[in-house]
């Protein structure tokens, strides 16, 4: 029995650049990133850049619609989906009417959803009643000792004062598997549904278990897709603090490399049986081979993200039996920093460093950072477009080699982008994955 064949026919993104896919490729042959100062009021107050979505403020506006049922749905849901969900509800939207598919065209359990997320934290405005409610004041509380005043926040009042004041469904909003279950329960999809929780790496696995399920008959569709914000107050805090962040702009594999930017945004895809989307005249953008995760955790080692991202670009040349020469170009993670690119460099090195001729690259952070998980599907969605225009995009920023790094990321509007490409994206735990993709034919 064959093999059923995977297709990609609709792309969605919310990303730092234009949303829709014409505008966001033109920004990409234009070389137009969306590296912005930190700006509150309109004056800057950090150093650190970030790339935000200007045009997405998660209001029913936003939401490529054109079932009214669906749009009330998306409205009364507003008030229980974090920014992350928001955005990965909206570019799912954008994806399935890029694909043309419309509610209850096809049977629901033939179609499911696989989405990756980051952690989602919550916000400021959701407990700040609740810690308000908790806080000591000069009428309340006075030290028994020394009759000192005692100003602060009293945790043994939160379970009888502080979640009172909390809304009831208030966790909803910070769920990783919500954004999953909103885009089910929008579209009436009852296949297949995980969340994946690997932020970076999250979407080799969302596409790798997909791409089985519907090559083993369990679905004929799968909407997946990643989403994530770096820019959440509290998780900008901890990058300011654990991470190597560039104070003017994020350049993968260069030489001056010096840290990568804060951004946030969601892509999504739709993946279909291929008969089935012969079937219906959809249009192909391309086929997807498989995807593959992998973890090198040793303690004892200090190259366990080279091991990783070694690891997973051999098992898809393994999974798809494709030689690395049969490789049209690499979509590097190209993180900007000097640990996370040296490794990345090492591995792709390991892997295609014995081709007659060397492989070609590009990195897409350069453009607007790293959207957390939400980098995965969009610069996935650029390598797709990339293969349409037999073109591979510039990569941003890039000037100097890095004599260290054994790479040399594509600077030019004319070089080929082959007939395939290999996706790899990672986090910070050393976990790694990748996806193949090859021009449909």
């Amino acid at each position: 029995m064959n093999r059923r064949r995977v297709v990609i026919t609709g792309m969605g993104l919310i990303s730092p650049l234009p949303a829709s896919l014409e505008y966001f490729r033109e920004a990409l042959v234009s070389r137009n990133g969306a590296v912005r100062p930190f700006l509150w009021s309109g004056e800057e107050v950090s150093s650190v850049p970030i790339a935000a979505p200007a045009l997405f403020e998660g209001k029913i506006e936003d939401f490529d619609l054109r079932d009214a049922a669906q749009k009330k749905i998306i409205k009364k849901g507003l008030k229980v989906m974090s920014r992350e969900i928001q955005m990965a509800v909206a570019s799912s939207c954008q994806a399935l009417h890029h694909a043309n598919i419309q509610l209850g065209q096809f049977p629901s359990q033939r179609i499911g959803v696989s989405f990756g997320s980051d952690y989602i934290l919550t916000t400021v405005d959701d407990v700040i009643d609740g810690i308000r409610a908790c806080c000591n004041d000069s009428k309340n509380s006075r030290n028994s000792k020394n009759s000192e005043e005692v100003f602060g926040f009293d945790f043994s009042h939160w379970a009888s004062e502080g979640l009172t004041k909390m809304q009831p469904l208030w966790q909803l909003k910070y769920l990783p598997n919500m954004p999953a279950s909103h885009i089910a329960i929008i579209n009436h999809f009852h296949g297949p549904s995980n969340s994946i929780t690997l932020r970076e790496a999250s979407i080799g696995a969302c596409v790798g278990e997909s791409v089985e399920i519907i090559a083993s008959g369990r679905a004929d569709m799968m909407l997946v897709g990643t989403t994530g914000s770096r820019l959440h107050p509290i998780k900008m805090l901890h990058a300011i603090q654990q991470e190597e962040l560039t104070t003017t702009e994020c350049k993968p594999f260069d030489r001056y490399r010096d840290g990568t930017v804060l951004g946030e945004g969601s892509g999504s895809l739709v993946l279909e049986e291929l008969e089935h989307a012969q079937n219906r005249n959809a249009i192909i953008w391309g086929e997807v081979i498989c995807g593959s995760y992998r973890t090198r955790y040793d303690r004892t080692k200090t190259d366990r993200k080279r091991e990783a991202v070694r690891s997973v670009l051999c098992d898809v040349l393994r999974r798809s039996g494709m030689e690395p020469e049969q490789i049209g170009h690499i979509n590097a993670h190209g993180l900007g920093t000097r640990d996370s690119d040296y490794a990345e460099a090492l591995a792709i090195n390991d892997v295609f460093g014995n081709r007659k001729k060397s492989i070609p690259m590009n990195a897409i952070k350069g453009f607007f950072g790293n959207l957390g998980a939400g980098s995965g599907a969009v610069e996935l969605i650029a390598g797709v477009l990339a293969l349409q225009e037999e073109l591979l995009f510039p990569t941003l920023n890039f000037s100097t080699p890095d004599p260290e790094c054994p790479v040399t990321p594509n600077q030019e509007n004319n070089t080929p982008s082959g007939q395939s490409f290999i996706k790899i994206a990672v986090n910070p735990q050393s976990q790694a994955s990748a996806v193949l993709v090859r021009k449909f034919q």
